[in-house]
């Protein structure tokens, strides 16, 4: 369905004395590709939390297949392959700059009230930019 890819640098105080980058760091680099994947489509968490939804990750697998090091660029590949109901499952990619698979990893949030913290569906208007 639709996919989006960015870019970013690993730093050093993200890696092990090795240079290798430390496994816990991978949801933070989910998380940028999935907010740029938003933003890309006109949608800003910011936004969102400030019209009272909140959306937070219920569920992380990853699957680590090489190492990221220090210095590397790494391109995120975030891709959304089904609507959202109440829930919103992302897929993603890494690569480093050779163009080697890193991680595949997918997360699945949940749509909630900023007040009533219940799940409440994917309001129409994001629904309508993600078609």
């Amino acid at each position: 369905m639709k996919k989006h890819e960015c870019q970013i640098r690993v730093r050093y105080g993200e890696t092990d004395q090795m240079g290798v980058v430390y496994h816990g760091n991978y949801a933070q680099y989910l998380e940028i590709g999935r907010i740029e994947w938003l933003r890309d489509l006109g949608i800003s968490y910011k936004n969102m939390e400030e019209d009272g939804i909140l959306l937070p990750v219920i569920s992380l697998e990853a699957r680590f297949i090489r190492s990221a090091m220090y210095d590397d660029t790494l391109t995120i590949r975030t891709v959304l392959n089904k609507l959202p109901s109440v829930k919103i499952a992302f897929d993603y990619e890494i690569f480093n700059q050779d163009g080697d698979l890193l991680v595949t990893a997918k997360t699945i949030l949940a749509f909630l009230d900023k007040y009533s913290k219940k799940p409440i569906r994917c309001p129409e208007e994001i629904l309508q930019k993600m078609r």
